[in-house]
């Protein structure tokens, strides 16, 4: 897998530790930062009082990532944490998802500058970029080889061969691409 990685975690604290919590939270940003590939981490809390915090951290590659969460660094770092932190969930998102999910808390920290989403028009161009030309081809394929096959099995098909590669293949490769354009600022000419 090559492109950013983001890394998405549910963890528990216990309310009485939210300054140690923090405390940490900057801590293991700060050992990050060191690390090459590092983009950037944030945490955002479904309620003010929540014990549920959802933690993120984004690298540049898979590579860069695994260097940081084999590091003798990170583990020490959440060695630290015994008795304040328990993790209950862990998700890897790569390509075009990773960042662009808007946060629903209305606690949201950063503990870095992250690059800011793109506009939802730019992110559904660059879907319309991919999911077309593989669409036609598809489409064509289906025509040609599938065509004594009824609509829904090969609906079905095209679905479950289009879905891992957009997923996969091509809707990162796109996203990296586009970046340049995906994060220009308004400022900078057509945004």
């Amino acid at each position: 897998m090559t492109g950013p990685v983001t890394v998405s975690i549910t963890r528990h604290v216990d309310p009485s530790q939210e300054d140690q919590m923090l405390a940490w939270l900057r801590a293991g940003t700060e050992l990050a930062e060191r690390f090459d590939g590092f983009l950037g981490s944030g945490w955002i809390r479904p309620e003010i009082d929540s014990t549920e915090w959802h933690m993120l951290y984004r690298f540049a590659s898979q590579e860069s990532l695994e260097s940081w969460e084999q590091s003798a660094q990170r583990r020490w770092w959440l060695d630290s944490a015994q008795g304040i932190v328990d993790e209950s969930a862990r998700e890897h998102r790569t390509g075009i998802e990773g960042w662009f999910d808007e946060p629903s808390s209305v606690d949201v920290r950063d503990l870095r500058a992250t690059p800011a989403p793109p506009p939802r028009w730019k992110q559904m161009v660059s879907i319309f970029i991919v999911f077309f030309p593989l669409s036609l081809v598809a489409n064509e394929l289906g025509r040609v080889y599938l065509s004594d096959w009824w609509l829904a099995p090969r609906v079905l098909l095209t679905v479950c061969v289009m879905t891992p590669l957009m997923t996969y293949v091509f809707l990162p490769w796109i996203t990296r691409l586009l970046a340049p354009w995906l994060h220009r600022s308004p400022a900078k000419g057509l945004a």
